[in-house]
């Protein structure tokens, strides 16, 4: 892989998990000390995430981690409900049994806070691939990894949740989708996406580093 995509998926993935936080300033010199590269690939990946709408420019003063506001948090949650469950039902009409077959290891969860994080993109991941179309998937787990970013910022709101909730709709998900299906899949996935809404956007509108409501 060419230096500059390195780069880029690194910086991405910092921004993603929260340690370069929302809000955060950022200077290149800074982060080619931090990645042990030159400026310019540095320049490149800011540039992309820019485009991205994870990354500001500050004119003269360098770049910021995009702050997340509640409308562009309530946009993608939007965006998933209309995307996700279009995989689950590209999934069941066109998956192969041993693709669905495939998501018995996503029946059972132990760990922490951050191991849920994983454990749950992983299964979100997993649904978007069993769809085989791969654009639908490639938007699909963009959403799924910006979504880890608004759990995070709220996860000072949500430690008392339980998992084992969430891992109860993933099974009754992963049934329907073995037996195709298609109508209760559908709804349950539906529910799964609107109960995220209903629990995160909450959460993150009492945390500091989110910003108003965007001007229409």
């Amino acid at each position: 892989m060419l230096l500059r995509e390195n780069i880029y998926d690194l910086l991405r993935s910092d921004i993603l998990a929260c340690r370069l936080a929302p809000g955060d300033e950022m200077r290149e010199q800074d982060l080619a000390e931090r990645y042990s590269v030159s400026r310019q690939p540095v320049r490149d990946a800011l540039l992309r995430l820019q485009r991205e709408h994870l990354v500001t420019v500050q004119p003269r003063q360098g770049y910021r981690v995009t702050p997340i506001s509640l409308s562009d948090a309530r946009d993608l949650l939007r965006f998933r409900l209309a995307l996700e469950p279009a995989c689950v039902t590209e999934a069941i009409e066109s998956a192969p049994d041993s693709v669905l077959k495939s998501l018995d290891e996503f029946r059972r969860f132990a760990g922490n806070h951050e191991d849920f994080i994983a454990y749950n993109r992983g299964f979100h991941t997993a649904l978007a691939h069993a769809s085989g179309n791969r654009r639908m998937a490639t938007a699909l787990c963009d959403l799924i990894g910006q979504a880890d970013r608004l759990v995070r910022v709220s996860v000072s709101n949500l430690k008392g949740h339980d998992p084992a909730k969430l891992v109860a709709e993933h099974v009754a998900l992963i049934d329907a989708m073995q037996n195709r299906e298609a109508r209760t899949a559908a709804r349950i996935i539906k529910a799964h996406i609107g109960a995220t809404e209903k629990r995160v956007l909450p959460a993150l509108k009492r945390n500091a580093v989110i910003v108003e409501e965007r001007s229409s």
